[in-house]
């Protein structure tokens, strides 16, 4: 990938391959220092077939992957890192049927580590599914 960071053209990428694929994550907005994505609700990722509520383990990935997509977002560029801490608080469970949206911003970067906060909701960011706060480590420098 050449020019700066293209979120929408990385999550076309990614659909293709991995994890993130297999759980249908897919492009829903960017700017500047931040990205949303879509978790579709799909019967095989339901959690509580009674219920038909999703398994906590799409959503924590739609928010590891949201945020950091927003740390490449906010630097322009892909750079390799890994998920030092990512803290989720669940406030509720997602309603059956709807699509899972992760809203993951980039709010400050310093020299190897880059900040991070996101929620993910089903329709309305005032009610939010959970909230993330993370930090991602640099894990490779240009030579």
């Amino acid at each position: 990938m050449t020019g700066p960071f293209n979120p929408e053209m990385a999550i076309r990428i990614m659909s293709g391959h991995g994890h993130g694929g297999f759980i249908g994550l897919t492009y829903h907005a960017h700017g500047p220092d931040w990205v949303e994505i879509a978790l579709p609700w799909r019967a095989d990722l339901v959690g509580d077939e009674a219920s038909g509520v999703l398994a906590s383990g799409p959503i924590i990935s739609l928010l590891d992957n949201a945020t950091s997509l927003s740390v490449w977002t906010r630097k322009k560029r892909f750079v390799p890192q890994a998920t030092l801490d990512l803290r989720i608080d669940y406030l509720r469970a997602a309603k059956p049927g709807e699509t899972v949206i992760a809203h993951a911003e980039c709010y400050a970067t310093k020299r190897s580590m880059s900040f991070v906060r996101a929620i993910a909701h089903d329709g309305d960011p005032s009610d939010p599914i959970a909230h993330a706060a993370g930090i991602f480590m640099r894990t490779a420098w240009p030579s």
